[in-house]
Order: structure tokens, then sequence, then C-alpha cells
């Protein structure tokens, strides 16, 4: 095991049936070479469903799995899990690396999703309350998506039934009609929706690692700033692992083999030293 390396992975997804990892075990390659693994929000599902105590065993699952496989585990919140750390945001290498889980880059927390319009009135209703004195823009706003995210029913993520489950994932993925042309609009803005929130709020960082959008790759955006998205564990894009030492960031793919996952080939690197 290196002591100096963190790796983030995002978008696990566990107890979805979208999700590959079925079994927390299957991320243990990805856990066995690192001193520290940041998981950048959707994790897992905790907002409001039908069943409550099974999302209270998934969340006991993962608290209690990813501190006994690496030294330092810490969770971020995603739109998906709100709740489950008070922690939305992190700087890392000094703050060179900002890592947060890219729901925040939009307006409708999902712009490409059925909940828009409940998302809109409860951001109307968010924006009559004074922000607390004591926060940042960028800490009010992250808090703001998160009591907004945490409002937002599940749909076919608590769904245990195969076939059930199988109707309910393509309803919501073919409604509203042109989701799909709003998913690529999507893909598009955000690596530039990206860089603006890095030079806004961590104007000494020059790199961004999100999630969010399941869409993984490495944009090199005007002044020198790099975006980073690392996929996510559901098909059929996949996704990638971000390590990050006081040295350098580096991209690599992430691989499964006989149902684990590993860290693959290295798709992008990049030093931090002098950054």
């Amino acid at each position: 095991m290196r002591s100096d390396v963190i790796r983030i992975l995002s978008d696990v997804h566990f107890g979805d049936r979208a999700s590959r990892v079925r079994k927390l075990r299957q991320l243990r390659p990805l856990l066995h070479d690192v001193s520290g693994v940041v998981l950048n929000g959707d994790t897992l599902d905790t907002r409001p469903g039908p069943a409550l105590t099974g999302t209270a065993d998934l969340v006991a699952e993962v608290t209690d799995f990813f501190p006994h496989e690496v030294p330092s585990a810490t969770m971020l919140t995603g739109n998906h899990d709100p709740d489950v750390t008070p922690l939305h945001a992190l700087d890392l290498a000094g703050g060179r690396v900002f890592a947060v889980h890219g729901d925040v880059l939009f307006d409708e927390i999902v712009p490409w999703g059925q909940d828009v319009p409940l998302v809109t009135r409860l951001m109307a209703a968010e924006r009559l309350i004074p922000p607390p004195a004591a926060l940042s823009e960028l800490d009010h706003r992250l808090a703001v998506w998160r009591r907004v995210a945490g409002r937002i029913p599940q749909r076919h993520q608590s769904e245990r039934h195969g076939v059930k489950y199988a109707c309910k994932y393509a309803l919501d993925t073919v409604w509203p009609p042109n989701r799909v042309l709003k998913i690529f609009a999507a893909w598009r803005e955000a690596p530039h929706l990206a860089a603006a929130l890095l030079r806004r709020h961590r104007p000494a960082a020059r790199f961004i690692v999100t999630g969010h959008t399941h869409r993984p790759g490495v944009w090199r955006m005007p002044g020198g700033l790099t975006v980073i998205n690392t996929g996510s564990f559901c098909l059929p894009l996949g996704g990638c692992a971000v390590d990050v030492t006081p040295e350098q960031i580096t991209v690599r793919q992430v691989v499964a083999r006989r149902g684990e996952f590993y860290a693959g080939k290295i798709l992008a690197g990049f030093a931090l030293a002098g950054e």
C-alpha cells in the first residue's frame, strides 16, 4: 500500500439494480493499494422511499465497509445521498484539487430528469430564506442543493422486484420525451460549468473532480484548468478512478474482472508539483 495515494471514486449507486456493484466486496481491489478513498457522492440512495428499513440497512453497510478496508475513508454527499454525511466537497493536495459531486453545477440538479418541476418549486421556496452569514456562497449553494435533493423521492431506485424495476427504469429513462437531448446538453455544458465554479470559488485550484452525469472524461479548459469526471459504476459508460498524491494526479480506467473492480490503464496524468 502506498501511504500517499488518495483515490476518488463516485456514483457507486449501491443498492440500485442499475449499478454493477451488487456487493461492496467487489470494490476491494480498488482499495487495496491506496491510503485513502474519497467517495464523491451518490454512493447509495438515501432519499425518501417506501423501504426506510432497507435504506437504513444500506447506509449501515456502506458506513461499516469502507473504514475497515482502507485507512482513511471520506464520503461526500451527492443528490442521491444528500444526508449521508455533512461533508459536501473536499479540497485536496493543498487546495490544488477540488472534489465535489457535480449536481451543484446545474440549477435543476438533474436537468434531464422528471423532477425538474418539483426542483424548480423547491428552489423558489429556498430563495426566500436568507443565507446564514457564516456560510460562504458555495457552502450555501451546496447546503440548499442538499436540502432540495433530500425532498426528491426515489423512483426506480427503490424498486426491488426485477420486472417492476425494469419497467420503472425504462419509464424514467425515456420520459420526458426530450430526455436524451437534455442529457447531451448537460454533457456538453458540464465541463464549462465546472471550470466556471472553480474560477469563482476555488481560484487557487487547477483541477476539479466531479461525477453526477455518469460521463467519464478529462477536459483541458482555458486558463490551465482541468475538469475530470469519474463517471459511474453503472452501464453503459462505466467510470474511472482519480488518484491524488502530493506530486501528481492520475486518471485510471476502472475495469471489471471476475466480478471485481480494479484500477486499469492510465487515461491521463498531470503533475501537481509546482502548481
